[in-house]
């Protein structure tokens, strides 16, 4: 079983932090068997493949390696550039998928309609340290750390996640900034001789998982949950990915707790998609959605609520998120 991790040779966002990984430890990685002409590394139970096009597009890595090498990959890691308009320097981390996508749809980025990854579980944790790192690195205040919502590609089964660097040329050609990612990978991932960070076992079974809902792409309210109570997380719904189409006054005024029936879209199916990929990344784990409400109109909220209910979907304010994930988040903090 290893972990994959994912880089291109054309995005200096993803292969300058790749080979920073790589010059950490030069005499412990060993070259592979190439994959489809793709150069890949092992170290230990880690497997870093070099793609020469674009990420999103590579559907199905995880069993094409494992078809390749007969290795099951058990999760998979992708470093990549972050753009935005803004342009505003950043390092961030995301789930992958396009869940509220009709089948009709072609996604502009990759990734199969209707479908999300399982999240990895390491996003939370990983944030924390990539904070960590990156004030050691000096690149605080000037880079944002922030997580981002679910989206894009590629389309993968085992649990997943992304790391980039934003947001614009200047930025993702940064090698303090790529020296810093592949810290994280380095320290994450336990390749410097210490404890993993955020791997989920056993031992974790019972602990608090966030399904965030609503919100802007930079999901802050719920970051603001995950960061003040050691909270693992799973799929981040932003608002763009809960299309919902707005009932008529009086259906909102008389459907009460059977409004979500009248509210037509995909945004059921999104939060149907990304709840069973997050137990799946989580087993054992107790996941709860946490709603960006004031990102949400009164009928979306009733709409949402009594969605979840019917689901039996489990609904948490900021304080339930805490309890049982406070000393792990700790732990983790002080193991480095």
């Amino acid at each position: 079983m290893v972990t994959l991790l994912v880089a291109t040779t054309t995005d200096p966002a993803s292969i300058n932090p790749a080979s920073a990984l790589l010059s950490f430890a030069p005499n412990s990685w060993t070259q592979g068997r190439p994959l489809q002409g793709f150069k890949n590394f092992a170290m230990g139970n880690v497997r870093l493949l070099q793609l020469t096009g674009s990420i999103v597009g590579e559907d199905n890595l995880d069993h094409r390696w494992e078809s390749h090498s007969g290795e099951h990959v058990t999760e998979i890691i992708f470093m990549s550039k972050h753009a935005a308009v803004s342009g505003k320097p950043s390092l961030t981390v995301h789930p992958i998928g396009v869940p509220h996508m009709l089948p009709s749809e072609k996604p502009l980025a990759g990734g199969k309609p209707g479908f999300a990854s399982p999240p990895c579980p390491r996003i939370a944790p990983w944030l924390r340290l990539l904070k960590e790192v990156a004030v050691k690195h000096e690149l605080v205040p000037e880079f944002e750390i922030t997580l981002e919502a679910t989206h894009h590609g590629p389309e993968v089964d085992a649990p997943a996640m992304f790391v980039e660097i934003g947001s614009s040329d200047g930025y993702w050609s940064r090698l303090d900034a790529a020296q810093a990612i592949a810290t994280v990978f380095w320290q994450g991932l336990g390749l410097d001789g210490g404890t993993e960070v955020g791997k989920w076992t056993e031992a974790h079974h019972g602990e608090n998982v966030l399904l965030g809902l609503g919100g802007g792409h930079y999901v802050p309210r719920h970051m603001d949950v995950i960061e003040n109570t050691g909270s693992w997380v799973g799929h981040l719904l932003s608002g763009y990915s809960l299309p919902m189409d707005e009932p008529s006054a009086e259906t909102k005024k008389n459907a009460n707790e059977e409004l979500f029936l009248h509210v037509t879209g995909t945004w059921k199916d999104a939060i149907r998609e990304s709840f069973r990929k997050t137990q799946a990344a989580f087993p054992g784990g107790k996941v709860m959605a946490h709603l960006d409400a004031k990102s949400l109109k009164s009928w979306q909220r009733s709409a949402i609520l009594s969605f979840l209910a019917c689901e039996n979907i489990p609904v948490g304010k900021p304080h339930d998120f805490a309890a049982a994930n406070e000393v792990t988040a700790s732990q983790e903090i002080h193991s480095r």
